[in-house]
């Protein structure tokens, strides 16, 4: 079948984005500058201005253009990492309140679709993760029962004989449900944010890149001096919530964050009957393997089939690959799509955390991939290569700077969660973060300094982990 789609974000066909006054100059002064105009700080900016906060938005491009209106639209509970991993890296108490605020970021969402009145299409469908072998499912029942007893929350376990009520896909050994989760349109969320933000009395400045940040003496008090390219205005403080797109402006924590591109294809309209068929509950669903596929209904009956097509650096056909990578992968879920029209395609930057990277055997690695030969002797001197990402949120301080980053597929809710509890730090008060001074570690030996010329042996990565476990 010959496939003829559009490069375009379908979302936003959808959408009205607000627009802002783009001969309007910067103020002289606000109480915060905030860095990104997406829903990190988009929902600080809301609650920052609600307190009464004079708040300056400065987005390099338009409201929403990042991950914020490019992603599937999945509010989704949990973390990227299981519960037993995250219990062995902060402590049981640690845990649970992580475990609680990603139940929160869901509220949060859900209460500020309903005070502000955005026509998102916001609704608790639930999510439904399938397992793509048996030793993943056998897990989920562990995992259901740690996080029953543990962090009380009531996760389902589907064997493979009920999975037809669930998804209308042979290929899985059986699934596990999270009837909290949601979904929701991005595209229309971020833009009833971004109004929701102004009507609070925040202002927006698209096409401002911030290009530098310093801090001096002013009137007696230290400021931070931002420079964009619509000109300059100082600020008592300022909030990053930038995530894949950190930049320049912001040198350490860009260190700390690797932009993934995330790429998503979506069908022509379904009929009601095969759309019933494919997912007869209307989940959000993703795959049990690292290099995962995530995929939904959209409210108007079309697949949206997303994921981690490639880990090799963006250029002019990168989309294009990454369609005929998606298509195929639909396929393998969906036979009964093979002969469906995808009519968009759209790709988008996500953030990971570095992590230190757990090692690889030289012998196995190179004998799964050959080409990691070189590159292996030349930076480990024989030994091992160690690729792997903490992917984990974080929040604080650097370098006076608050930032709040790292949502690793799970920014729709967790993102506006942290906007808001960020801007209550930043109001003076002392809301629960569990995200907050958790470890944050960079790239081993320096290597990273903003460029991830890694991202081919990252993949690599991934998909020899999908393979032996």
């Amino acid at each position: 079948m010959t496939v003829t789609m559009t490069e375009q974000n379908y979302w936003l066909t959808t959408a009205e984005i607000p627009q802002t006054d783009r001969s309007q100059s910067l103020p002289e002064s606000a109480d915060v500058a905030i860095i990104g105009a997406g829903f990190t700080g988009l929902s600080a900016a809301r609650a920052l201005a609600k307190r009464g906060a004079t708040v300056a938005v400065l987005e390099s491009e338009t409201i929403g253009w990042g991950a914020s209106s490019r992603n599937g639209g999945m509010v989704l509970t949990g973390l990227k990492l299981g519960v037993n991993k995250l219990v062995s890296m902060y402590g049981h108490e640690r845990t649970q309140q992580m475990y609680a605020a990603s139940l929160a970021s869901i509220d949060c969402v859900e209460q500020i679709v309903r005070e502000e009145n955005i026509a998102c299409d916001f609704a608790r469908c639930g999510h439904l993760e399938v397992a793509c072998k048996q030793k993943h499912f056998d897990d989920y029942a562990r995992q259901a029962g740690v996080i029953a007893r543990g962090f009380n929350h009531q996760l389902r376990v589907v064997p493979r004989h009920e999975l037809p009520a669930e998804i209308g896909s042979s290929i899985y050994y059986g699934g596990m449900v999270d009837e909290v989760s949601a979904g929701l349109n991005p595209a229309r969320y971020v833009a009833g944010l971004g109004c929701a933000a102004m009507r609070a009395g925040a202002a927006i400045f698209e096409n401002a890149q911030v290009q530098h940040i310093e801090r001096l003496s002013r009137n007696g008090a230290s400021e931070f001096r931002v420079t964009t390219s619509r000109g300059a205005l100082w600020a008592r403080n300022v909030f990053a919530g930038t995530s894949g797109y950190t930049g320049a402006a912001t040198p350490a924590l860009r260190k700390k964050i690797i932009p993934i591109g995330s790429y998503i294809i979506t069908t022509e309209v379904l009929s009601d009957v095969l759309a019933r068929e494919l997912s007869p509950r209307n989940r959000m669903i993703y795959d049990s393997k690292n290099y995962l596929y995530y995929y939904r209904l959209t409210p108007d009956r079309r697949m949206l089939f997303g994921g981690r097509a490639a880990f090799f650096p963006e250029t002019a056909d990168t989309i294009r690959r990454s369609a005929g990578i998606l298509r195929r992968g639909m396929i393998d879920v969906y036979p009964q799509l093979h002969d469906v029209k995808v009519e968009y395609v759209w790709g988008g930057t996500l953030d990971f955390a570095f992590d230190i990277m757990p090692q690889i055997l030289r012998r196995g690695m190179i004998d799964v991939y050959p080409q990691l030969h070189d590159v292996k002797v030349e930076y480990v001197w024989g030994g091992t290569l160690d690729f792997a990402f903490d992917i984990m949120p974080h929040a604080g301080k650097m370098d006076g700077i608050y930032f709040a980053v790292g949502y690793a597929g799970h920014g729709v809710a967790m993102a506006t969660w942290q906007g808001q509890k960020m801007a209550e730090m930043i109001a003076g008060e002392k809301p629960e973060n569990p995200f907050v001074d958790i470890p944050f570690p960079g790239a081993p030996l320096g290597l990273y300094k903003g460029k991830p010329w890694f991202l081919p042996f990252a993949g690599a990565w991934y998909k020899f982990l999908d393979w032996v476990s």
